[in-house]
């Protein structure tokens, strides 16, 4: 059995195993900071302007938008999370219950290629936040070799921190935390004394489709972090409370996201460009003084940073689950590369930053509501996991089901994918019923979920193929009480 050392030490080394209830040393308020790390990121201001530019909106409609997109998609996150606590393991460890051990390579390489996608944004992010500092300071000007040398550098400090592991991520989380609420009241009271109110509060309202749109679209940032939420309560005692789970999940999100996406929006206003910049970052420094641009940028960075940081530590696990057998500290460098690859052709290929990250983000939704819907319902069902099973990839482990693939989770995950992807419209594709109300207001990602979790829900259940280790049965379904 592991040490405690090697959950508690500075590099943490367990992988997909079951975390021990002797090391389950964790607390649910750790899980505040967590989340608000994990939204610090200037992209929400773009994203806040886009809501006034692209789909119309007033301020008190970016307010609803604002307050609903986290409530809704950091309470699925929030939700899935629980899994953590009862399975001790990552959730696309704990996924191979539902899929099977062969059929959980599907979902799984789907959503590790997502995270190159989500990783790279983050990385061209942090980088332009480089530059505009260096722009700002020292009045140097972005080329090609610059641009190279500030994605290494962002990188390099991702691949550090997701290897480190868990605790790293905490104690930056908290620092973070605070560091950024400070500097965004000082933006906030900058914004209060320099703003045209007139302007903002006289903006007529949108329609309530683009409303709904707009929701899709801040959330769909959120929906990307449920199958990676088991992998930050797996240290949980089993007796945290799952009220507590979800409370501190939605507000650690929330107090972050909603006065970022107001702020976005109220710049937006003043600075229409910002929405449609090829450059998310530099508008900051324009509209704000040097005092309070510069080290709000240099926070937003480590806020980047540790974004990027959680999603290369799920990664990591993640790229384990597939069969690439490193531990799970050296599994994040292939992300750590991609995302070096990928973000020099957007930063210096692409023509449009911000088409370019909606339509990864509507893609990204779909893409991860399909495993949503599946593992939700499985979650309401089951009341634990069996460890042995989850590590055994061979036909004697109880989740090998039939040929290694559980058919009812792989047919409801398969057809829901599909669906959602009829619904969906991105810069270069569009499917058959883009055109229609779902389509048009941003719901495919909903689609997906509902269509997942109805058809798994009434196909035959999944059983165990082996009798599970004593106390660990599984027949008895069991919901999930919050």
């Amino acid at each position: 059995m592991p040490h405690a050392s090697e959950s508690e030490g500075a590099i943490e080394t367990r992988g997909l195993e079951p975390v021990p209830d002797d090391e389950r040393t964790g607390h649910v308020r750790q899980l505040f900071p967590t989340w608000v790390a994990a939204n610090i990121s200037v992209l929400l201001l773009t994203m806040g302007a886009g809501l006034i530019v692209f789909n119309g909106l007033n301020i008190w409609q970016v307010l609803v938008v604002g307050i609903t997109a986290p409530v809704v998609s950091y309470g699925l996150v929030g939700l899935v999370s629980l899994a953590g606590k009862r399975g001790g393991s990552p959730g696309m460890a704990l996924s191979r219950a539902v899929f099977g051990q062969r059929g959980n390579l599907f979902p799984g390489s789907l959503i590790w290629v997502a995270r190159w996608g989500w990783e790279t944004i983050n990385a061209v992010t942090g980088a332009y936040a480089l530059l505009t500092v260096l722009d700002l300071l020292f009045g140097v000007e972005p080329n090609t070799a610059l641009i190279v040398v500030t994605l290494l550098v962002f990188v390099a400090a991702t691949f550090l921190v997701s290897g480190l592991g868990i605790n790293a991520l905490r104690v930056c989380s908290k620092w973070s935390t605070y560091l950024f609420g400070g500097f965004s009241v000082l933006v906030l009271g900058h914004l209060v004394a320099h703003t045209d109110w007139s302007a903002v509060l006289d903006k007529p309202a949108g329609s309530t489709a683009m409303m709904i749109a707009g929701i899709g679209t801040i959330a769909a940032g959120g929906l990307s972090w449920v199958p990676s939420a088991p992998d930050f309560t797996r240290y949980l005692p089993r007796t945290a409370s799952n009220r507590a789970v979800v409370g501190s999940t939605i507000g650690g999100a929330g107090i972050v996201v909603v006065p970022m996406v107001l702020m976005g929006a109220v710049m937006a206003v003043a600075t229409p460009d910002l929405a449609t910049a090829q450059d998310p970052v530099s508008f900051i420094g324009e509209l704000l003084p040097a005092w309070i641009s510069v080290p709000y940028l240099l926070i937003a960075l480590v806020g980047m940073l540790l974004i990027n940081s959680m999603s290369m530590y799920s990664a990591g696990f993640t790229a384990q689950t597939l069969g690439i057998e490193v531990p799970r500290a050296w599994a994040v460098s292939v992300n750590a590369v991609i995302s070096l690859v990928f973000g020099f052709l957007l930063m210096v290929v692409a023509t449009s930053f911000i088409g370019s990250f909606i339509s990864f983000l509507t893609l990204l939704a779909v893409a991860f509501s399909a495993w949503i819907g599946v593992f939700g319902v499985d979650m309401l069902r089951r009341r634990v996991y069996d460890g042995e099973a989850l590590m055994d990839t061979t036909r004697t482990s109880a989740y090998w089901y039939r040929g290694g693939f559980a058919w009812q989770a792989m047919t409801a995950w398969g057809a829901a994918l599909v669906t959602g992807l009829l619904f969906t419209r991105v810069d270069w594709f569009a499917g058959p019923l883009a055109s229609s109300f779902i389509g048009k207001n941003g719901l495919g990602w909903a689609v997906t979920v509902v269509v997942a979790a109805l058809l798994y829900g009434f196909l035959p259940r999944t059983r165990p193929t082996t009798a599970t280790a004593p106390g660990t049965e599984e027949h008895e379904p069991a919901t999930v009480s919050i």
